[in-house]
């Protein structure tokens, strides 16, 4: 794949970016009430893919042994993440509270599907979030994206699919429906869902748009108002005959729609941080995402020689030299070439140095599960594989 068609970070640094609202991670530790604390962990997942709006750059992909690590003491927890498998690609992370109040952790493996104009990715993998005070385990799986225009028209974004948030502890369960744009666009970033208890009974809705907030109701104050705009005629406006969007010549990004209509006695879950002037400019990141390929004075004593910040093609890109950045990108991919088949002349299999296949307590999944010991800064044995 041409390197223009990337954005100067790497995967591994697209995952970090689960974390950029980590505020609510730390609001759901503070609630007493289970349904308070679903409600909450239910926004930090959309929140979770919200960066990827308008984020149509790939980001590199890994090679095999790279890591990241993220240490943000302002918002109180540490990342470390690394590329364990690269046939089939498969990424772990394990972020922890720096005063143990949570663990959030998981394994991603993107199963992708070129569609002719459209490329389809599916998130393999299983989030983890725990929260240690409450003896809470939360785990879910991110919906469906897709990147509409690959070969003519204007790039852009829809996540669809069913996302079920699970506390293992309670039962309790949030089912959020990500809705695929539809005709005419109605649809277009919308999530809705519900919070039911053990024995089903749902507690609470919850509605939004991934791109925007969230927002949390009583179901029968949700129910009521459903009922009243069906008086007002809501569904009476017959929708012209469905059309296909494979017909056209591209797949028109449909206009956005009004914002989120707010019902009367909806509570804010979470609301987007605003982007930077000139985002647009710059890959379309957000203010998280820009900082996160930064090299501090005297960081690089301190890193892991597999820190994706060393890559010499994700840097030469930030600097913008196109060129360079192509070719140390081929000489990097030539080099991980050259070890796989030294290791499959010699017999040899690839040891992962921070993470370990195990399984996922919580779930009883086959899962990557963080083998500690990254922060004690022992790297000496890391592979060199820039």
């Amino acid at each position: 794949m041409p390197v223009v068609f990337n954005e100067p970070l790497s995967f591994l640094q697209r995952i970090s970016e689960y974390m950029e609202h980590t505020h609510l991670i730390h609001k759901a530790c503070s609630l007493s009430e289970s349904t308070d604390r679903m409600q909450v962990v239910a926004a930090f997942a959309v929140s979770a893919v919200a960066s990827q709006w308008e984020r149509t750059g790939k980001p590199f992909n890994p090679l095999l042994g790279e890591t990241y690590e993220l240490t943000r003491e302002d918002q109180g927890y540490r990342l470390i993440s690394e590329q364990v498998s690269h046939h089939p690609p498969i990424s772990a992370f394990h972020a922890e509270s720096l005063k143990e109040e949570f663990k959030f952790h998981g394994s991603i493996y993107p199963k992708l599907k070129f569609w002719g104009k459209s490329v389809e990715a599916e998130p393999k993998g299983t989030m983890t979030l725990e929260l240690l005070k409450h003896k809470e385990a939360y785990t879910w799986t991110n919906p469906m994206c897709c990147v509409h225009n690959i070969i003519l028209g204007k790039l852009w974004i829809e996540q669809y699919g069913t996302v079920e948030i699970v506390n293992h502890r309670t039962g309790d369960k949030c089912v959020l429906n990500f809705k695929p744009c539809g005709m005419f666009g109605k649809e277009l970033h919308k999530v809705e869902g519900h919070i039911q208890d053990k024995s089903k009974k749902k507690r609470r809705v919850i509605y939004g748009k991934w791109t925007e907030c969230m927002y949390s109701v009583d179901t029968k104050v949700y129910e009521a108002y459903k009922k009243s705009e069906k008086k007002s005629g809501g569904e009476a406006k017959k929708l012209k005959q469905e059309q296909s969007c494979e017909a056209e010549e591209a797949d028109e990004m449909p206009d956005v729609q009004e914002t989120v209509t707010v019902i009367p006695g909806s509570a804010l879950l979470w609301r987007i941080t605003p982007r930077p002037p000139h985002s647009a400019q710059m890959y379309n990141f957000t203010s998280f995402a820009i900082t996160l390929n930064e090299l501090e004075p005297g960081m690089e004593r301190l890193l892991a020689l597999t820190d994706c910040r060393l890559r010499p093609d994700i840097r030469a890109m930030e600097h913008g030299d196109i060129d360079l950045a192509s070719s140390e990108k081929e000489r990097l991919e030539e080099k991980q070439r050259a070890a796989r088949r030294e290791r499959s002349r010699d017999e040899e299999e690839w040891s992962t140095r921070w993470f370990q296949l195990g399984t996922n307590p919580h779930t009883g999944a086959e899962d990557w599960l963080y083998t500690g010991g990254y922060f004690d800064r022992n790297f000496t044995d890391c592979p060199n594989i820039y």
